[in-house]
Parts: C-alpha cells; structure tokens; sequence
C-alpha cells in the first residue's frame, strides 16, 4: 500500500486549554492529488490547517491528541519555521502578503528551498503561472485587486518549493471570473510540478471542480468523506452547500443544524 504524503489521524485541538476546537479528524493527501476539506463558517477548517502547517501557538492552541505524518516525519506542534523546510507551505485567509511592498519584494522575502529539477528559479516558476504578476513587479502589493493579492500569496507559496500547498479559503470575496482563473492554475501547477494541494473551501461548487478528493467537516469532525464526484452526487452536498432541494435552490442556511447532522450518517 502507497504511504500518503500527508496523513492526519484523530487530530484534537484545544484553544486555551479548555475548548476543543476539532476532534477526532483524520484525512489523507497523496502525492499529485488536489483534496478539499469543505464546511461552514466554524466547522474546524481553518483550525486543522494551522494544526498542520504549526501556525497554531499564536491562538495559544495546541495538538493534544493524534498525529500529523508528512512523508512519514511527526508534525504535531512543531513550529512553522520547521514544517515549512519539510516541505509544507501554507497560503492563508486573511493577511496573504505584505501590503506596502511590491509584487517583485514580496516574493523576494520569502525563504527558498530549491529552485526546480529542470533548472529554473522559483521566480521564473511563479510568473510562469501568473503571468499578471510579471506585469506588476513594481505595484504595492496593497494596490492589488483581490484576485491578484490571490495569485500573490499562492506565488509566495510556491517560492518554497514545497511539497503540499495548504490553501485556506481560495475564492473568499472574490468574482466567479477570478476564482476560475485561480482554480485553473492551481490544476497547472499540480500538472506541471506535481504538487499536492489541500485547499479549503466553504464554495464546494468550486472545490469540487478541481478536487480528486473531499471531507466535509461539521462542528470539529468530519461528517463526510468521498471521491470528487461522489460528493457531488451526494443529496445533502447538493441540498445545504450547493443549494438544490426538490428541483429548486435552497441554502444550508436555512435548515436546522441539527436536521443536517442526522443526516451525514444515514
């Protein structure tokens, strides 16, 4: 059997000793896949990415049960700085790149691993794949358009050459022309670098797309697990995330919590 790149197994989180964030999640990434973990606005999604990547201590929140392997090495609590030499780089929700810097500075600041097997430096690498980056090498990365600050901080990203790509949060606030834009190139850079992606997404329209694998969590767990179109087809994804009921649409918002939980394990 195939080693996963990534494997997380029962992972509990606890905020300031006291309040359990997620519980008991387990998922795996193999090498060359795009999985997507979905759910709702506190179902734990932010939360296992920082478990992962070490961004956690900042929260005053720690890894109190499970294991976190990346290719085969323990992760749990250790610090970023550490992860990220591994091979793991995140991309987060809010705060993606330094505002009054450039495009060309921003990408600068970033530690390297390597550059790639065919020669090319990481630079080359990212204005490869966002070419409207090369175009704006001297704009401050403040003055960016939401999409652009998007393609910024994955290009950031990559300039570690990792591994794993953690991606939180891909099309927040973001026009549906962006966001397919972004989703293409990050099939091309799994295509052309073969990178793994695990991306979280609220959107499962979008994430499903792209995605070879998907978990959805609710209320810190993970409630559903399935290949890409398996979940599309499944009538609760279809009903509360994207938003068909009965032939018309329908929002998750509008169905009682605990209807949906009694659900997932029917």
């Amino acid at each position: 059997m195939t080693v996963p790149l990534l494997a997380v197994d029962k992972l509990e989180v606890v905020y300031q000793r006291a309040i359990t964030a997620i519980q008991g999640v387990s998922l795996k990434v193999s090498e060359g896949q795009i999985v997507a973990i979905l759910g709702t606005n506190g179902a734990g999604k932010t939360t296992t990415l920082r478990a992962i990547s070490g961004f956690l201590g900042l929260d005053d929140a720690r890894v109190t049960e499970g294991t976190i392997l990346f290719r085969g090495a323990h992760l749990e609590n250790r610090p970023p700085h550490e992860i990220t030499r591994r091979g793991l780089a995140i991309v987060p929700e809010r705060d993606k790149v330094f505002p009054n810097l450039s495009v060309a500075e921003n990408l600068a600041v970033v530690p390297r691993r390597r550059g790639t097997a065919d020669g090319r430096s990481m630079e080359e690498v990212v204005y490869h794949f966002f070419p409207r980056l090369a175009e704006l090498k001297r704009r401050e990365a403040g003055l960016l358009s939401g999409g652009e600050r998007q393609m910024l901080a994955i290009a950031s990203g990559l300039m570690c050459a990792p591994d794993l790509l953690l991606i939180d949060e891909l099309s927040l606030g973001l026009a549906p022309v962006a966001v397919g834009k972004l989703t293409e190139s990050l099939v091309q850079i799994r295509d052309e670098l073969g990178i793994s992606i695990l991306l979280v997404e609220q959107s499962a329209s979008v994430a499903l797309r792209i995605a070879d694998y998907g978990y959805v969590l609710e209320n810190g767990r993970v409630v559903l697990d399935g290949d890409a179109q398996r979940l599309l087809g499944h009538a609760d994804i279809q009903e509360f995330y994207l938003g068909h009921a009965g032939g018309s649409r329908r929002s998750y918002r509008d169905v009682k919590q605990y209807r949906r939980s009694r659900r997932w394990y029917g």
